[in-house]
């Protein structure tokens, strides 16, 4: 009896146990599968030489951009976000790393980007992510239509991109592995968008979330080569031109803003076509979307020609950021005037799917801004020119600040720019100096050297960061000599500091 009794008892902790077992197990796969639901995938649409004012949900008056101004309404909008130096290659860098110009090197287009920086892709590549790249890359410094290899992409592994290029109409790639130059067959935003909803489709039901960089060249000159059908809706007589456009530049404004327009309203047509596919696919509810670029252009503003940049006003610095994530809800269409910067992305991106951020970021997390955003907030976002180059050659270098009313820059010598941006959103009468306002220009100073201590900063001449990094311009175009590769004879530059 006491054996059967035995045996019973062994019977009933052997099913328990097996039971708690298999219960412990399928906890564990529940909050593996819940894991998986909270890192969502992140779609990262990337425009070049887009100005923050140009979009329709901006209030511009003129350009159409149907596709995107409905995204406006279910995502949040980042009105001030600006480039942290308004120029291809540090916006890149500094949003790929999360850190500031001053502290990569990476402050002049056509710079390779070193392997040793930790980046974006690697970063979610660590945690599961798979990583894709598409279009204009602008980070290695071979020159602008050299292969670049798996091991300089700094972690993306699908590929389908090219250094440099603004040939909209016979946009050259490289495919992944394949070292033959090939060629888009359509007007590129079209053609790179269509690829990337194939690889959305392909990867939609994949059990890694994936990290998608859609890196689209347009509205970037050249502007003639806009398509003829988008071009027509835009007669440049009917343009409406900003009353800070000098008149020497009028007429040629009207010109480019034409091109500028249609470029705008295609890569609107583009970027639609993303957004409705994601979801088609039902990866709405777990897919980050971010929409935004690398900076602005002056377009005749403040007496500067059309396609130039790298100046602090905000025609070059200000540039369009909308952001949807999963459970966004009550959060749709929701305004956020605090600046960011560049350097600020990466950190909250990281935060957004629960992973770590690496100490030596020096971007501030916002995701809490994202998650809960607040109209009246305010913060100090610091832009910078360490080096003018090209076109910008005789410019002084400058260190500013973006808050949610004011505009403040110095160069070495001295304050620059204080403008307040909501009195005067044109940006047509610098306050520097007047006694009314000492307190106001005392604070922002304040508040950039705070930004500049942050990260060991000054503003100094462009020499001495040449000098420090050891880079050299060709003087002919003053600027990194990236045309010479396609002869042969170019030189690879890179971050090497010389000097302290």
């Amino acid at each position: 009896m006491k054996i059967k009794l035995f045996s019973v008892v062994v019977l009933v902790l052997v099913f328990t146990l097996s039971s708690c077992k298999k219960e412990v197990k399928q906890n564990e796969e529940n909050a593996l599968v819940e894991t998986n639901q909270k890192k969502p995938n992140i779609v990262y649409i990337l425009t070049d030489q887009w100005r923050g004012s140009s979009l329709g949900y901006a209030g511009n008056p003129d350009v159409k951009t149907p596709n995107l101004d409905a995204f406006a309404k279910e995502s949040v909008n980042f009105t001030n976000t600006v480039s942290v130096t308004p120029v291809c290659t540090p916006h890149r860098a500094a949003l790929f790393t999360g850190k500031f110009p001053t502290t990569t090197g990476m402050f002049l287009n056509d710079l390779h980007m070193p392997a040793e920086e930790v980046t974006m892709a690697e970063l979610f590549k660590e945690a599961g992510y798979s990583t894709a790249y598409w279009g204009k890359w602008h980070l290695d410094g071979h020159g602008r239509s050299t292969y670049i290899p798996k091991e300089r992409r700094q972690g993306f592994d699908f590929w389908r991109a090219l250094e440099c290029s603004h040939n909209y109409t016979k946009m050259p790639y490289y495919d992944n592995e394949n070292t033959t130059l090939k060629h888009w067959k359509k007007y590129s935003p079209f053609a790179i968008t269509e690829d990337a909803i194939a690889y959305l489709e392909q990867h939609a039901k994949d059990d890694n979330p994936f990290l998608a960089v859609i890196s689209i060249a347009t509205p970037h000159y050249p502007h003639g080569t806009a398509p003829k059908k988008y071009k027509a809706m835009y007669p440049p007589e009917s343009l409406t031109l900003n009353p800070n456009i000098s008149d020497k530049f009028k007429e040629r404004a009207r010109k480019e803003l034409q091109g500028y327009y249609a470029h705008a309203t295609a890569t609107d047509q583009a970027i639609g076509s993303v957004i409705d596919k994601i979801k088609a696919l039902g990866l709405l509810e777990n897919t980050i979307i971010v929409f935004s670029a690398d900076h602005g252009e002056m377009m005749g503003a403040h007496g500067v020609k059309p396609f130039v940049k790298q100046l602090a006003w905000d025609e070059a610095i200000r540039v369009p950021f909308l952001i949807r994530y999963p459970n966004i809800n009550g959060n749709k269409g929701k305004v956020v005037n605090a600046p960011i910067t560049t350097p600020d992305i990466l950190p909250s991106l990281l935060a957004l799917t629960n992973i770590e951020i690496p100490k030596d970021i020096e971007g501030e997390n916002v995701s809490e801004l994202i998650k809960n955003p607040d109209p009246d907030a305010d913060r100090a976002a610091l832009v910078m020119n360490v080096a003018p180059f090209g076109a910008n050659y005789k410019d002084q270098p400058y260190r500013g600040i973006r808050t949610k009313q004011y505009t403040y820059a110095i160069t070495p010598k001295g304050p620059s720019m204080f403008y307040d941006n909501v009195k005067d959103p044109y940006q047509q009468n610098n306050l520097l100096g007047k006694p009314e306002l000492a307190d106001v220009q005392k604070d922002l100073d304040t508040k950039l050297k705070q930004q500049l201590a942050k990260i060991g900063d000054e503003v100094r001449p462009r020499d001495y960061y040449m000098e420090k990094w050891g880079y050299k311009f060709s003087m002919d175009r003053r600027a990194i000599d990236w045309w010479s590769f396609d002869k042969g004879a170019g030189v690879v530059q890179s971050p090497k500091s010389i000097t302290n």
